[in-house]
């Protein structure tokens, strides 16, 4: 395995768990999404706003440009233009691990802090894992929101992607 392929599973992890909390997310009312449940961003919906933001952030610097938002900008008020630019984005982030090179891994990055405005500097590689645990734990939270409403989302483990499944008989 060359250390690309881990960050391309990574992505179609990623973009295979949000399409599944989207489709569950969207059997939900809209005051229930954007209801106060007492998680870091509040709602479902701010959470899910947030890692479309964090995402944008993250790929913005590893492409040397500049965060298309702010930190805690509200991107899209409507759930299915959310939906929409998440599904999107996720497909940038495919293509984007499809052209990771062991050169480009293996380089510092230099960024500014969104949250206490200092300038960083971390290998690409910690930066890229980074961004893929970040996207984990804040879907692992909506995934506690869920399941306090009686919501569950399945199972999420890697092994029961549809990549990895053996084919029905």
């Amino acid at each position: 395995m060359n250390p690309a392929q881990h960050y391309q599973l990574m992505a179609r992890y990623n973009k295979w768990m949000n399409q599944r909390l989207y489709m569950v997310c969207r059997s939900l009312s809209d005051e229930l999404l954007k209801a106060d449940l007492g998680a870091f961003f509040g709602s479902i919906y701010a959470t899910l706003n947030h890692l479309l933001f964090a995402d944008h952030a993250w790929m913005a610097r590893f492409n040397n440009q500049p965060a298309p938002y702010r930190l805690g900008q509200e991107i899209y008020r409507d759930f299915a233009d959310l939906t929409t630019a998440r599904e999107q984005f996720d497909q940038t982030i495919i293509e984007f691990t499809e052209t990771l090179t062991s050169t480009w891994l293996s380089a510092e990055l230099h960024y500014q802090s969104g949250i206490d405005n200092r300038t960083r500097t971390l290998p690409a590689w910690a930066l890229l894992t980074h961004m893929f645990n970040h996207q984990t734990h804040h879907r692992g939270q909506i995934a506690t929101l869920l399941s306090q409403q009686g919501i569950d989302l399945g199972i999420t483990d890697i092994p029961w992607m549809p990549e990895w499944l053996p084919a029905s008989i």
